[in-house]
């Protein structure tokens, strides 16, 4: 089977072949490909077996990643917690596997990695498990009176109903506003993780390329923001993409009024699911935070096919000892570090 490449930020068939497809998401997007391509400078492909001028039938999404630090790879997709595979057959799939394998030879692609949302995966022929996720879904068929029932009474039900008793305030939109003050919460959030923020233009590219897709969901206490989250809207499905909060506030339920709002406003929309994204094993306390709010887990396993054998060892900047120090630096200089590291991480 002959097997073709194209450029979905300017194939006109790409968003057409989406909109049919039952197993597309945002991460599929023109709009989610196009910011990762203006903030990072990431080429996206689409393998495909349909010939030029024909209807798409199938197609396969990457980014072709080039980096003299962490090394020039293909990844479907960076910074997208899954991204399936689009074909019907398993013909059409091993073909463009098989061009996949040629093509890490020929340009000699550190890695060539894959992240389907598979509930039962199946490891593909020349690939190794790299990473394994939790991965949390919400089916938002219930009435919104079954699915705040299906919330833990005490964890869940009864936040929502302390942040609304605390008088906190909900804002969602684009505005630039709302964008300061969810990054505001953000670098408060990188800072306690250890880790460096994404680098603003990320969001700020994500409202541009997605535009009325995303939205900005914040809760105040008397004006000072005290959580905040993204969301992507995609066809029938809302993902709950990140998070933000000053932990001096945690235990007034900003997070879950913001995250009750959104499940309310996808009902009012007739959306069909909301995806509140990957988890890491060792995190405990979010995969416990997502099962309280009544949504089933899967798994969520990455699988990566090497050049060579892989080098063992932690990356330097990966280092408990540089995380720790990341996390007490100033604030300028971990800005500094996300700008500059976020684009050889994906």
């Amino acid at each position: 089977m002959t097997t073709y490449t194209i450029n979905p930020l300017l194939d006109r068939r790409w968003p057409d072949f989406l909109r049919r497809h039952p197993n597309a998401s945002v991460f599929h997007s023109r709009g989610w490909l196009d910011a990762l391509q203006r903030t990072y400078g990431y080429e996206p492909v689409v393998y495909i077996t349909s010939p030029p001028g024909a209807e798409l039938k199938n197609g396969w999404v990457f980014c072709r990643i080039d980096s003299w630090l962490t090394g020039d790879r293909l990844v479907s997709l960076p910074f997208s917690d899954h991204c399936d595979p689009l074909v019907s057959e398993p013909g059409e799939l091993q073909s463009l596997m098989n061009q996949l394998q040629r093509e890490q030879k020929l340009r000699q692609w550190k890695y060539v990695e894959l992240r389907p949302p598979a509930s039962e995966p199946v490891t593909p022929n020349g690939f190794q498990v790299s990473e394994t996720f939790s991965l949390h879904k919400i089916d938002l068929q219930p009435t919104t009176s079954q699915l705040f029932n299906r919330l833990h009474k005490d964890s869940t039900q009864r936040k929502i109903r302390r942040a609304e008793r605390e008088g906190l305030t909900y804002d969602e939109g684009q505005s630039q506003e709302l964008v300061d003050r969810f990054y505001r919460l953000l670098l408060l959030t990188r800072r306690r993780h250890q880790v460096p923020p994404q680098p603003p233009q990320w969001f700020s590219n994500l409202l541009t390329c997605l535009g009325d897709s995303v939205k900005i969901r914040v809760a105040c206490r008397q004006g000072q923001p005290v959580a905040a989250i993204l969301t992507l809207r995609f066809q029938n499905t809302l993902v709950y993409k990140y998070g933000a909060s000053d932990a001096r506030y945690q235990n007034l339920g900003g997070m879950h009024l913001c995250l009750w709002r959104a499940i309310e406003e996808a009902k009012e929309a007739g959306l069909r699911e909301f995806d509140l994204g990957r988890s890491d094993p060792e995190n405990q306390g979010l995969i416990t935070f997502k099962n309280r709010w009544g949504a089933r887990s899967g798994s969520l396993t990455y699988f990566r096919q090497w050049l060579h054998a892989p080098r063992s060892g932690t990356a330097p900047w990966q280092t408990p000892l540089a995380r720790k120090a990341l996390a007490h630096a100033p604030e300028t200089l971990r800005d500094i570090a996300g700008r500059l590291l976020y684009r050889h991480l994906g």
